[in-house]
């Protein structure tokens, strides 16, 4: 007797399913973007922070993605293939993208005492200054800090999705660190015990 269809049907390979998007079928392409939005919706805003342009770099992302499909030959997981093209299209926004000036204002007194509260927007603070500091860096050195730092990845797959070696990755994320802690409130947050750097 024959198992039930049901249990024959199974989840697609990942070159299963990149060869189904690239020739065209709208199931698969369906199915690839609900299953890795997240993943580049969380990889974009690691990198560059919250951001008004996020939303149209994430439909650039999945149009590079859409459009690279056929050159996926399946020597990585579709996931780290993805990132590698999302963490391009971050590069190419900052990149293009016009250095602002920043501005670092004192953190404000709080009418709360609840240490909780104080704490989150301590962490705000932090977050707001550290992307301001971000925002200076060299694109490949923010990339690779934000990766490794923020995103918690360790370091040889951080050089895979920048396509760096392991070195050139590390010295990048080691002068992103110097920079982003001359900043004592950074500094505080990046050192706090809930923060928890990849090894």
């Amino acid at each position: 007797m024959s198992r039930p269809a049901l249990e024959l049907v199974r989840a697609p390979s990942d070159l299963d399913l990149a060869h189904r998007c690239a020739a065209g079928e709208r199931a698969a392409q369906n199915r690839l973007f609900d299953q890795y939005i997240d993943l580049v919706h969380a990889t974009l805003y690691r990198i560059l922070g919250s951001n008004h342009e996020i939303e149209d770099l994430v439909q650039e992302a999945f149009f590079q993605v859409f459009r690279s499909l056929p050159n996926f030959r399946g020597e990585s997981k579709l996931s780290t293939w993805i990132c590698r093209i999302t963490t391009r299209a971050a590069f190419a926004y900052l990149q293009r993208k016009r250095p602002m000036s920043v501005h670092l204002e004192a953190v404000p007194d709080l009418a709360s005492s609840d240490p909780s509260a104080m704490r989150q927007v301590m962490a705000r603070q932090a977050i707001r200054r550290l992307y301001a500091l971000l925002d200076e860096l060299d694109p490949k050195q923010r990339i690779a800090f934000a990766l490794h730092v923020l995103d918690g990845r360790p370091m040889n797959e951080v050089a895979k999705l920048t396509e760096a070696t392991v070195v050139a990755t590390k010295s990048r994320v080691l002068r992103a660190r110097r920079k982003v802690r001359k900043d004592p409130v950074v500094a505080a947050f990046l050192d706090a015990p809930d923060f928890e750097e990849a090894d």
